[in-house]
């Protein structure tokens, strides 16, 4: 792996600057939000490429916010950056999801155990095999706590993490990932995973459901932006 220099090409951060806990929204309005509505004395830490990135208090707990944008490629970056040069040991990716099942509705929260993928992110690790992306149980056992505490519905299992966001309109040619009881569609947790595991690090990606597939249900962007304040007090809890 590549020694890292700080700041690093991506981040200005310098070391100390960020939690050992950091959210990960893909988008970095949604990390300013966060900074301003749940944060004590937050500071900011990234403005480099307009991914913002902040750190404050929750609760009395240091945690750090940050955006990644979309994309295996792009949250690849940030994350193996948070790890490796900043010392980050607890990484929750939150952001939305296309929901794959009928019983996964808008709004819902899906906390991602497995990520399957049509990336070939994963295979940059040159694996002798197939790799199954899986979060980490101690951030999962907390997130599923918290949502009971809070009386949330929500859903436990299988995210697709895919290249594509605008995918061709092809006849089903076999199996689909509906049928292998795959809860949501989103672009990022592959890579997430596995950057984590090969650090020995934890990572969980919490989703809220922003469209169905299923229904043709769709939040608008506004509502994507600021309206997720269960996924986000969710993944506070576990700072």
């Amino acid at each position: 792996m590549p020694t890292l220099t700080i700041p690093t090409p991506h981040m200005e951060a310098k070391v100390g600057d960020i939690a050992e806990t950091v959210l990960l929204p893909g988008d970095p309005l949604r990390a300013k939000f966060i900074a301003e509505n749940f944060l004590k004395d937050a500071v900011q830490f990234n403005a480099v490429r307009n991914i913002f990135g902040y750190t404050g208090t929750y609760n009395g707990k240091r945690v750090s916010v940050m955006g990644t944008g979309m994309g295996c490629p792009s949250i690849g970056i940030y994350s193996y950056e948070l790890i490796h040069g900043y010392g980050c040991k607890n990484l929750i990716r939150i952001g939305s999801a296309g929901a794959l099942n009928p019983d996964v509705k808008v709004k819902d929260l899906v906390f991602g155990m497995g990520s399957c993928t049509t990336s070939n992110y994963v295979k940059q690790f040159r694996l002798p095999g197939d790799y199954s992306c899986i979060c980490s149980f101690e951030l999962l056992e907390k997130a599923v706590a918290a949502a009971r505490e809070k009386n949330l519905r929500f859903h436990v299992g299988n995210l697709l993490c895919s290249d594509m966001f605008y995918t061709p309109d092809m006849p089903q040619i076999g199996t689909s990932w509906s049928d292998m009881g795959v809860l949501a569609v989103e672009m990022e947790s592959a890579a997430l995973y596995s950057n984590a595991a090969a650090a020995g690090v934890n990572a969980l990606c919490i989703v809220t459901i922003s469209d169905s597939d299923i229904t043709g249900e769709a939040m608008t962007a506004k509502e994507r932006q600021e309206s997720f304040t269960d996924m986000m007090e969710v993944a506070l809890a576990l700072a």
